[in-house]
């Protein structure tokens, strides 16, 4: 009943609520990342959702130039990253905006983190369980690791959380995620911290 019903009304319930708490904060940190980026304050980028289908991300944005250089090639993102968005990126206040993508019914608070697009056709079946349901802010990979595992005990994280959703893990996600965010535990601001790409599982 919760994952068909309650999980629904829980997120809109969450999300409303932390953009009423948090919209001076929202507001302050789009007008610094205007400046920062040339009048682009907010990043969006196709990711795949429940499903495997595609809905537009918002997230602010940490990072200048393109994701691709001149020969096609991803750019780490160590590289791209602002000194202000370093910041917010470090404080994870950039997946504030995802609230929307919650609140739109294209994410949930608590799910697998949805992923770039062309990850789709690297993924094994088994992996690709991840996709059964919604994509969240945060998740079961994220209180155990996060960025310091490798991608297949991140997918195994993932396929977990699919398994086993319950209001009672998912209260406990959000606790133990406001308390690495607090802590900025496992946080992506630094080169050290920062995932690699995934390029499929041997």
């Amino acid at each position: 009943m919760y994952k068909k019903v309650f999980k629904r009304i829980f997120d809109i319930l969450v999300s409303l609520t932390f953009l009423v708490l948090l919209s001076p904060v929202i507001l302050i940190i789009t007008i610094l990342l205007f400046f920062a980026n040339r009048g682009k304050p907010f990043f969006l980028h196709r990711r795949p959702g429940k499903n495997e289908k595609i809905f537009t991300l918002y997230k602010f944005r940490t990072m200048k130039g393109s994701p691709k250089d001149k020969d096609g090639n991803f750019v780490p993102d160590v590289q791209r990253i602002t000194k202000v968005g370093g910041f917010v990126r470090s404080t994870s206040l950039d997946e504030l905006p995802q609230l929307f993508n919650v609140l739109f019914g294209d994410m949930s608070i608590v799910g697998p983190r949805p992923l770039w697009e062309h990850y789709l056709d690297l993924y094994n079946p088994f992996q690709k369980q991840r996709h059964k349901v919604k994509p969240g802010i945060t998740g079961w990979a994220q209180i155990n690791g996060r960025n310091s595992i490798t991608w297949e005990e991140k997918f195994e994280f993932d396929v977990w959380y699919v398994e086993n959703i319950s209001f009672m893990t998912d209260m406990d996600i959000i606790f133990k995620t406001v308390k690495k965010v607090l802590m900025r535990e496992g946080i992506a601001s630094n080169e050290k911290d920062t995932m690699t790409m995934f390029t499929g599982t041997p």
